[in-house]
């Protein structure tokens, strides 16, 4: 049976450690940078996508748009330098830095949609292709993409690089869904549900390779929360239901922070390093 230990520390050396978590760092409180995920990750992470892309819209809509990218990306800058700062997992400095990664991604796609003129289609297969060549160069490099493996500096830049194009490309995807392909926002939503327990069936029932299944749900998470947030908060005649993005972002904060509370008090999110028979 496989023993673990419910501490971020470095495991002692007596015990055997697999292969894929060892570290070449000579700064091993490195270690634990990224939440656990159990369901609690996955329901914050969903509400993280529907928060930000309320927001983008509320600020985008409400404040010059010039204006509001250059709070999203003071915002994103600011949230990776303390994530970074950071030697061990901080619960709110990661989920600062999710939140503010939510918001930024949400306006790299809409840059690239509204200004550059690139239809929601190309948005897709451009970010599909950033987000595979830096899963590419991330194995290439550390010979592993296992998010419980996050424990060298040079690791989380592969990480948190791999979450943004992720966000932008969860974004293009839930956009084209709702606008090219006419499923609306709401029917995007009901798309990406369904969509979403495919991985969530194969990690239960196949050994298909498990940080496959993560990184496809991951970015399913993007535009199911996308899709929903933008149904409640655009008006009757945009296709939603006109409870306001403003209203939607700050519901979704609330909830998102009654969340992180609860991992605070269960340490469901610590990621436990697995130690051999």
């Amino acid at each position: 049976m496989n023993q673990r230990t419910s501490s971020c520390l470095p495991p002692r050396n007596d015990r055997v450690v697999p292969a894929q978590l060892e570290t070449p760092t000579p700064n091993p409180r490195v270690a634990c940078k990224v939440a656990a995920t159990r369901w609690e990750f996955w329901g914050t992470k969903i509400l993280s996508t529907a928060m930000g892309e309320a927001t983008s819209d509320f600020l985008v809509y409400t404040i010059s748009p010039y204006l509001a990218v250059a709070l999203g990306t003071g915002g994103f800058l600011a949230a990776m330098v303390l994530q970074f700062r950071t030697k061990r997992y901080s619960r709110w400095k990661y989920w600062l830095a999710v939140d503010m990664v939510s918001i930024f991604g949400t306006m790299i796609a809409g840059i690239m949609h509204v200004v550059l003129g690139i239809p929601y289609f190309g948005s897709v297969v451009l970010f599909a292709a950033l987000v595979s060549g830096t899963l590419v160069m991330w194995h290439r490099t550390e010979s592993t993409l296992d998010i419980h493996a996050i424990t060298t500096p040079r690791r989380e830049a592969f990480y948190w690089a791999t979450v943004i194009l992720t966000f932008s490309l969860g974004t293009a995807l839930g956009d084209m869904a709702a606008a090219t392909l006419r499923l609306g926002f709401l029917g995007a939503g009901l798309a990406f549900s369904l969509l979403i327990l495919m991985p969530a069936l194969l990690y239960r029932y196949s050994r298909l390779n498990r940080v496959v299944l993560f990184w496809w749900a991951y970015i399913l998470t993007r535009p199911l929360g996308a899709s929903f947030a933008d149904w409640f908060g655009f008006t009757r005649a945009n296709g939603g239901i006109g409870i306001g993005h403003g209203t939607v972002s700050l519901v979704t904060t609330v909830l998102m922070l009654g969340l992180v509370v609860v991992m605070s008090r269960t340490k469901g999110d610590l990621q436990l390093l697995q130690h051999a028979e």
